[in-house]
């Protein structure tokens, strides 16, 4: 982005529409933010690992990201459905955390669809594995599986932190359900 925007409205669009071309426009200045921070809580305790966003729906706030259904994070979404996801776009100069709730999805059509979209990827090979995620291993790669552990998590965000660092002077501003307000950096 070149210019500037001083609009909170017009910020809260951008941001958006940077969401979707991380997903959708290789090359994009937001390309990025294809991999994210999901952070989750474990029980007492934070825990974090890197995702990948699959697919922005804009309209309806949420993100996609594809997992193995025998994953531990799924354990710690059953027992708390809160998270954070932080992303950084070095071209863009921003940083967003997104305050999300989290379900996720092990069958039904939508599932199906997206797994059959991916079955025959390299991608597929996460999904397909014997042993599930974090399982020791004798060799770098184990065999595959005769069945897939593929699940779909869903993230409705709930509130954009967003943080530009700019030479001009760092800005900072909050969009969720209370409205769009400027916040000290």
């Amino acid at each position: 982005m070149g210019t500037r925007l001083d609009d909170l409205a017009a910020i809260e669009g951008a941001v958006w529409q940077a969401l979707e071309d991380a997903v959708r426009v290789k090359g994009a200045a937001s390309a990025q933010w294809r991999v994210a921070v999901l952070a989750t809580r474990d029980g007492d305790e934070a825990d974090a690992r890197s995702v990948v966003l699959r697919e922005i729906d804009s309209a309806t706030r949420t993100l996609l990201i594809y997992t193995d259904a025998r994953s531990a994070k799924l354990a710690q979404i059953a027992a708390h459905p809160q998270g954070m996801l932080v992303l950084w776009s070095e071209a863009l100069g921003w940083q967003l955390r997104l305050r999300v709730q989290l379900q996720a999805g092990t069958d039904g059509l939508a599932l199906a669809s997206r797994w059959a979209r991916i079955q025959l990827t390299p991608a597929a090979h996460d999904y397909l594995s014997p042993l599930p995620p974090g399982s020791p291993l004798a060799a770098p790669r184990p065999e595959r599986g005769s069945r897939a552990h593929f699940a779909v998590l869903t993230a409705r965000v709930v509130s954009v932190d967003w943080l530009e660092l700019h030479a001009d002077g760092h800005r900072r501003a909050r969009f969720d359900a209370g409205g769009r307000r400027w916040l000290t950096p």
